[in-house]
């Protein structure tokens, strides 16, 4: 076991303590990375809110990218200095989800409790989403990393292995567009907004954005909405209905976990349109809608977990797309802060200001 410096939460709701923990040496099939950067996702909050229960203690975050230092034995395709990406993507390969083509929601369960964290005295301390990267360095499958260029920063490289895939992943991948298709984004933040540049580079004709927020809005143009309208209107979907020229949307994406958003979204669509599921609601909270209405005009409803990414096909694409300048990045970071200011910039990340921030290490 090493010791190591992470954020720690013992209480929901309460502000995350930096301390030492104990970490094990990788396993069979896992490699240890020291962490250059980790950033700050919705899902990181609401666990340490308790929005979904979970064992505490626990070390939080999900969203990294570093350099591997360890291997453990069974590793092929990796060394020792490499450069990669960590997800939360924990898949075992062959549960008939995997077998086909689904790594994202893998049968096999995997205990994170009783994982490589230990808390200083020894007591088990949760690998929240089979990652823990709200510390210096993790220790996860080999399954969970990918390889990405020398060069490429590792503070906009964090941002693929979450933000970014399930952005982009739920148009490519769950929504399956068509060039030329409408669609309408439900939140301009940091998957909305990889949601919206999704569908501009698979070929959308229209991209109504639509947001609480005038200047989130202004962003989400930056990115290529064609349209957006403010969710405080009376009838939001009225207004999305004239900028898609009288018709609903193909697609409606929503990014957010707010009850109403999920309300409404079934509004946008046109018919035979679906509607895909990415924002997280807490546990317990129910939308509402007329499952006649969805019959009768063939929409439907379809949920997205990590824009059900082949991280493996997936990302090397993205980040081939970010060197040739198609895909943002480099803008979608609002800020970077120290371990040490973790609950600054997880308070930054809750006035819904912010579209990523990014923790450096070193």
């Amino acid at each position: 076991m090493q010791t190591i410096k992470a954020a720690v939460c013992h209480e929901f709701g309460a502000p995350l303590v930096i301390e030492e923990v104990q970490l094990a040496p990788p396993g069979m099939g896992e490699v240890e990375v020291t962490l250059d950067a980790v950033a700050i996702c919705h899902s990181d909050i609401s666990y340490a809110e308790g929005a979904w229960g979970g064992h505490l203690p626990a070390v939080y975050g999900h969203e990294a990218a570093g350099v591997i230092t360890a291997l453990g034995s069974g590793i092929t395709g990796f060394k020792t200095g490499d450069p990669v990406v960590v997800t939360l993507i924990r898949s075992c390969g062959t549960c008939p989800s995997c077998a086909g083509g689904r790594p994202v929601i893998c049968e096999t369960p995997h205990d994170t409790v009783n994982g490589p964290l230990k808390t200083a005295d020894g007591k088990p301390l949760d690998q929240a989403m089979a990652c823990g990267a709200f510390a210096e360095k993790v220790v996860v499958d080999q399954r969970q990393i990918v390889k990405i260029p020398e060069d490429m920063g590792k503070d906009v490289a964090a941002l693929v292995s979450c933000g970014v895939i399930t952005g982009v992943g739920a148009v490519v991948n769950a929504a399956q567009l068509r060039a030329g298709q409408d669609v309408v984004v439900i939140g301009a933040g940091g998957v909305g907004l990889n949601a919206i540049q999704g569908a501009r580079i698979a070929g959308a004709r229209r991209i109504v954005a639509v947001d609480m927020s005038p200047e989130k809005l202004e962003i989400a143009m930056e990115f290529g909405a064609t349209h957006g309208v403010l969710a405080t209107e009376e009838k939001p979907w009225k207004a999305a209905y004239k900028a898609l020229g009288g018709r609903g949307a193909d697609a409606v994406l929503i990014t957010v976990g707010a009850i109403p958003a999920y309300d409404q979204a079934p509004r946008y669509l046109a018919r035979g349109g679906k509607a895909v599921l990415i924002g997280m609601p807490h546990s317990g909270a129910k939308a509402a809608y007329e499952p006649v209405v969805l019959a009768a005009v063939g929409q439907g409803l379809i949920g997205s977990k990590m824009g059900d990414a082949v991280i493996q096909r997936d990302i090397p694409w993205m980040v081939d797309l970010y060197q040739q300048g198609r895909l943002k990045l480099d803008e979608l970071i609002s800020g970077r802060w120290s371990l040490e200011q973790i609950n600054e910039a997880i308070a930054d990340t809750k006035t819904g200001s912010a579209k990523r921030n990014v923790i450096v290490f070193g």
